[in-house]
């Protein structure tokens, strides 16, 4: 880790879990001060190892505030997280038990895809769900309702997958047994809530003459009114969206590896471990250095002492499973990944179908995207080496388990 601060440059420091600043590129850097120069930041700045530029706010950054939240440093995927389960299955069964539709890791890759809706498909039918039916929705639309989304687009959008870089991965850890991991958020149900508040903010701002650029993209709500009161009620229950969408993909995708393994491999029963459900877009209150401040984390994840969380590579590549460590300077943070090098248009620009999808037969990995043509928006050299990251964040958290991709059905 090291340390940025220029006294006549900056209000607070900014602490990066990189090498040297050579590792930041030009935009995220320039974001990073812009963060570090708001009046409201408290101590200091954090960025994780797979930092990268993002709209306002760098993703992989951590801002802790006791006076004001801000819409664009959550983002617009609210409660975007990731899911996973660890189970006693050989993870080898998937590619060599056969099926009418090939290898089983093929077939049900095929049967995800087809219950699990990608992109911006969304369920044709009202879906069950008993964190819906009791959360009182209605009671939050004081805050506006013209631009907020309905409960009904949410009993719709549940258990959905989305697109860009979300997926359904069938993982395989180091001793050869099988997990599962699912990356999605609130899909556009969230992207409405942050939209609505952002807009929301900047009305605000230059009512009261916020003297914050308008280019920095980080309008803010001041604590105490009832713009942020209304903005932290729908990010809440947004984020729940969220962790209720990982689990009900993820219950319905544990179905169907269960009936596959039963018809064709003879396994009667899963057993199930190390289960985590945690958001990597959010803000919540904490308490750290002494005060209680609303701690942000756009494409970071909380690493409290003991706490698992999911730290995922590129497609086709290795995702670990930690434990947090409790390290204050980073608000006990880490990363959510491994970070951009490149953005998707240029991935894709670089990188064309056939070399991703050689790739993949090579390492034996089946791919499930409808639309193959952006394949390479997630190539794994689209993204920095994720041994690196982890090397970088020793001191944040402790690797547990490391899993690698057999199949994956991307959005």
């Amino acid at each position: 880790m090291f340390r940025i601060f220029n006294e006549k440059e900056q209000l607070v420091p900014i602490k990066v879990w990189l090498p040297s600043v050579d590792h930041l590129d030009e935009m995220c850097l320039r974001q990073a001060l812009n963060l570090a120069n708001l009046p409201f930041a408290f101590r200091h700045i954090a960025l994780m190892p797979d930092t990268h530029s993002g709209y306002g706010m760098p993703i992989g950054g951590v801002l802790a505030s006791s006076e004001a939240i801000i819409p664009n440093a959550v983002g617009v995927d609210i409660g975007c997280g990731m899911g996973f389960v660890h189970t006693n299955i050989p993870a080898n069964l998937l590619r060599d038990v056969t099926t009418p539709q090939g290898s089983l890791a093929q077939s049900l890759v095929g049967q995800i895809m087809r219950d699990v809706p990608q992109g911006f498909e969304h369920h044709q039918k009202r879906q069950r769900s008993e964190f819906l039916d009791r959360f009182p929705v209605q009671q939050l639309y004081h805050y506006g309702k013209s631009k907020l989304p309905t409960l009904e687009e949410a009993y719709v959008q549940i258990g959905t997958l989305g697109g860009g870089n979300h997926f359904i991965e069938l993982q395989e850890d180091e001793e050869g047994y099988l997990g599962i991991m699912v990356h999605t958020g609130s899909r556009n149900f969230g992207f409405k809530v942050a939209n609505h508040f952002n807009q929301v903010a900047k009305e605000l701002n230059m009512k009261i003459g916020s003297k914050i650029p308008s280019e920095y993209d980080l309008a803010y709500l001041p604590l105490g009114t009832k713009e942020a009161a209304g903005y932290i009620e729908w990010m809440n229950f947004a984020l729940e969206f969220a962790r209720h969408n990982r689990a009900q993909i993820m219950s319905r995708v544990q179905e169907i590896v269960l009936d596959g393994l039963k018809r064709y491999a003879g396994i009667k029963d899963i057993q199930i471990a190390n289960e985590v459900n945690a958001h990597h877009n959010y803000a919540a209150k904490e308490h750290h250095f002494g005060r209680d401040v609303w701690v942000h984390r756009k494409g970071a994840i909380r690493a409290r002492q003991g706490e698992l969380g999911i730290i995922p590579g590129a497609m086709g590549s290795y995702s670990f499973i930690v434990e947090g460590l409790g390290n204050p300077e980073s608000f006990h943070s880490a990363s959510h990944g491994a970070g951009r090098v490149m953005g998707r248009k240029e991935a894709v620009r670089q990188f064309g179908v056939d070399e991703v999808l050689a790739d993949f037969k090579v390492k034996k990995v089946v791919l499930g995207k409808r639309r193959k043509v952006d394949t390479a928006e997630e190539y794994y050299k689209a993204y920095k080496n994720i041994e690196d990251v982890m090397a970088y964040q020793a001191d944040l958290v402790r690797p547990i388990l490391k899993v690698k991709t057999v199949a994956v059905v991307k959005g």
